[in-house]
């Protein structure tokens, strides 16, 4: 990844869209190899196992997404007030409900309603045989990878707002 440790041993946002694109890149990496293990989950027949192990995957994702962009609340507050400044205003507008944000299993249940009627299809689906089980695997990748993408999105947003030059001071 193209992350730019600093010496203090925290990364910073990634400074050029080349450098946004292949954060973003790392990311959905993960984020397919995180997705492929909960599909495998989901197709055990155990009701509510799914649901855990979405929530956990995205507990775990969704920071570490945060932190490849330099987009958690310790690496913004590391920031100079002007930049922090327009970080917030950037968040704002995307509607980044966790970018910037310390990610917790409250919020993210708040995210997987969003996809709520997904899911409650893989609920439904596992108890076909084969089939439904197979759909509610395929149902379980696809909406992790959903809310990963738009939240990948946002911190890529975030990053070109970042890009742009610090807001002067009105005299």
């Amino acid at each position: 990844m193209s992350e730019r440790p600093h010496p203090a041993g925290w990364v910073l946002v990634p400074s050029s869209e080349r450098d946004i694109a292949a954060v973003a890149r790392q990311c959905r990496r993960m984020v397919t190899q995180r997705a492929l293990l909960a599909a495998g989950v989901a197709v055990l027949p155990v009701p509510g196992l799914d649901w855990a192990a979405d929530v956990a995957v995205l507990v775990n994702l969704l920071p570490k997404i945060n932190a490849a962009f330099g987009l958690t609340p310790e690496q913004i507050e590391r920031l100079a007030p002007d930049r922090r400044l327009v970080v917030y205003k950037a968040i704002s507008a995307a509607g980044g409900l966790l970018v910037g944000r310390l990610v917790t299993q409250e919020l993210v249940l708040k995210l997987v309603k969003m996809v709520g009627v997904r899911l409650t299809t893989q609920q439904v689906a596992k108890f076909v045989p084969i089939a439904g089980q197979a759909l509610s695997a395929a149902l379980t990748f696809s909406a992790l990878k959903y809310v990963c993408e738009q939240h990948i999105g946002q911190c890529m947003a975030v990053a070109r707002q970042l890009q742009l030059p610090a807001p002067t001071a009105a005299h």
